[in-house]
C-alpha cells in the first residue's frame, strides 16, 4: 500500500525572511530535508549514497505559496510522488507544507534524476531506491516520465 510520509518542524529563526514569515528557500530546503528523511527511515540512509556513489540531483524546483508561515508555527512537511520514468532515473517529487490548522501553506514540485558520482552522469538508481519511490503515495496528476 502506498506510504503517505510527513514530517512536523518548528519554523525558525533562520527560515525567516525581512516580511516576518517563512523564506521561500526555506521550503527548498525543508524539502529536501523530507526526502533524505524518507529515505533514513526505510534503512537507506546518506552513507549508503555515498557508499554507492549516487546521488539526487534537483534539475528544477516550482513553489505555489497559498498562504503564510510566522516564526515558531509548526509545519507539517508531506512527500508524494507525482512522476517517475519506468527505470527510476527521472523523478517529480511533490512536497506539500500544511499549518497546525490543516490549511496548506505552500507546494513545492522538484524535478530531479539520479547522478552517477564516479562517471558524473544521469543513471538508473539501484532497484532499492526505485522501489522506495514507488512506495510513495501518488499524487492525482501522476505521470510516467520519459
Amino acid at each position: 500500500m502506498p506510504e503517505t510520509f510527513s514530517r512536523v518542524f518548528p519554523v525558525g529563526w533562520g527560515d525567516m525572511d525581512s516580511n516576518a514569515h517563512m523564506r521561500n528557500t526555506a521550503y527548498l530546503d525543508r524539502s529536501a530535508d523530507v526526502r533524505m528523511m524518507y529515505f533514513e527511515a526505510h534503512g537507506f540512509p546518506i552513507g549508503e549514497f555515498e557508499r554507492l556513489r549516487i546521488g539526487p540531483v534537483v534539475r528544477r524546483d516550482e513553489i505555489e505559496y497559498y498562504r503564510e508561515m510566522r516564526l515558531l508555527e509548526k509545519v507539517t512537511v508531506s512527500l508524494t510522488l507525482a512522476g517517475m520514468s519506468p527505470d527510476g532515473a527521472r523523478f517529480r517529487l511533490r512536497n506539500e507544507f500544511f499549518r497546525e490548522d490543516g490549511r496548506m501553506v505552500a507546494r513545492v514540485t522538484s524535478i530531479g534524476a539520479w547522478l552517477d558520482l564516479n562517471q558524473r552522469k544521469l543513471t538508473a538508481p539501484p532497484q532499492k531506491i526505485a522501489e522506495l519511490f514507488g512506495n510513495l503515495e501518488r499524487t492525482d496528476d501522476f505521470e510516467e516520465l520519459p
